[in-house]
């Protein structure tokens, strides 16, 4: 799987990366990265960060299976989301909480995630994983069909999210 992360939308998404984006957008891209190679050295899959603007040379490089890509202005971060969301289908995850790039996302059957259901899920597997115990979502009206069962798009980012559990031996 591939994993299409809105760099900036997750980072501001998070106390502690928004801080340290606010002293420094590098030092902000880099903790980002730094969280990610985390998490990819964990699970099989495939992680590009998507940002805007132009690589400066304080950004690190791509490492594993983290693969950093930068918008060409006049083009946005959300462009090229949407973009690799249409290649990879529902081979990818997009992780954003921008509703546009979800709609684009889900239109082309990749799995969606929001940035704060990520970064919940990637600080604390554990806390996340017994979370997920609770198989009975909250919703504010009743929706058509069994009323137990998640929407399609629900189920498909949940998917994705346990993907990113530990492993464990």
């Amino acid at each position: 799987m591939r994993w299409l992360i809105d760099g900036y939308n997750v980072i501001r998404r998070d106390a502690e990366l928004a801080g340290i984006d606010r002293r420094s957008l590098e030092e902000g891209r880099d903790a980002l990265l730094r969280l990610l190679a985390r998490v990819a050295h964990d699970s099989p899959d495939e992680f590009v960060v998507v940002f805007d603007g132009v690589r400066s040379t304080a950004v690190s490089p791509n490492v594993g299976r983290v693969q950093v890509v930068f918008s060409r202005p006049p083009e946005k971060a959300d462009d090229v989301l949407v973009r690799l969301a249409r290649q990879g289908g529902a081979g990818a995850t997009v992780v954003t909480s921008d509703r546009s790039v979800q709609a684009a996302a889900n239109r082309v059957h990749a799995a969606v995630v929001g940035a704060e259901a990520f970064l919940d899920r990637v600080a604390a597997p554990e806390a996340a994983a017994a979370e997920d115990d609770d198989d009975t979502p909250d919703r504010p009206e009743p929706k058509k069909g069994n009323p137990r069962r998640r929407s399609r798009e629900e189920r498909r980012s949940q998917r994705a999210l346990d993907r990113l559990r530990p492993r464990r031996p």
